[in-house]
């Protein structure tokens, strides 16, 4: 079954308004960047966005932030996004925080079909207020539910026309447990191989998650916050 589309604003095309998204990557490494832009010009409104984080201004998730089309994001991390902070602060976002590692367990345990888990991260803290909480050998727990969402855009190193997956380094964050996530799930590729291209070994999220896969035509692939050693003083 070839899963291969030509453009991301085919995928985006049937993401109506209300949709609840899970956007792949951490900080601005593995994000779907095809898909987000397509999502940003399609404009569906009233989006309630799952992601690590709320990316950049002016790149990512913060592009849709910043044109009005998130009314709720379920995330660990603000990031460096002041279209974020702002609309936070003021009212006109909500933010449902998770702890990072309970965020990426929420995604895989809705994946995998079990519907909730207790954790002893967050408790006693504003994420552990009006949940079920419970002590296990002397020490309290915290119940999150399993987390499913409407659609799921990740992005991947490599990828074959049946929509098998392998990411790359740091970009295996989120995306894989994400791709499990969703119920419609898009995927883009920097490389798209022929069918058996991808060693079985590698292959980190199978075909039969991925709806839809593309072919990314460019990556920015930016420096959420770039750093460099002073050059030292001559003598």
């Amino acid at each position: 079954m070839n899963k291969t589309i030509a453009t991301a604003a085919e995928a985006v095309s049937k993401i109506p308004d209300g949709s609840t998204i899970a956007i792949g990557g951490f900080g601005v490494c593995g994000l779907p960047e095809n898909l987000l832009a397509a999502l940003k010009a399609a404009g569906p409104k009233n989006l309630t966005l799952v992601s690590n984080n709320a990316g950049l201004d002016e790149f990512g998730i913060g592009t849709l932030i910043k044109n009005g089309q998130v009314k709720k994001m379920i995330m660990s991390y603000g990031g460096e996004c002041k279209a974020f902070e702002e609309m936070a602060l003021d009212g006109r976002l909500q933010v449902e925080w998770n702890p990072q590692g309970t965020l990426a367990e929420r995604l895989r345990a809705g994946g995998a079909g079990i519907a909730g888990f207790y954790t002893p991260t967050g408790y006693g803290t504003k994420v552990a207020e009006g949940k079920e909480t419970r002590e296990f050998d002397g020490r309290w727990h915290v119940f999150e539910r399993g987390l499913k969402v409407d659609f799921s855009l990740v992005k991947a190193w490599k990828g074959d026309a049946l929509g098998n997956l392998e990411y790359r380094k740091t970009a295996r964050n989120f995306n894989q447990v994400m791709a499990t996530a969703g119920k419609t799930v898009f995927a883009e590729v920097e490389n798209l191989v022929e069918v058996g291209g991808l060693h079985p070994d590698h292959i980190h999220t199978p075909g039969i998650f991925v709806d839809k896969i593309l072919h990314g035509p460019k990556y920015v692939k930016p420096i959420e916050k770039l750093t460099v050693r002073k050059a030292a003083a001559h003598a």
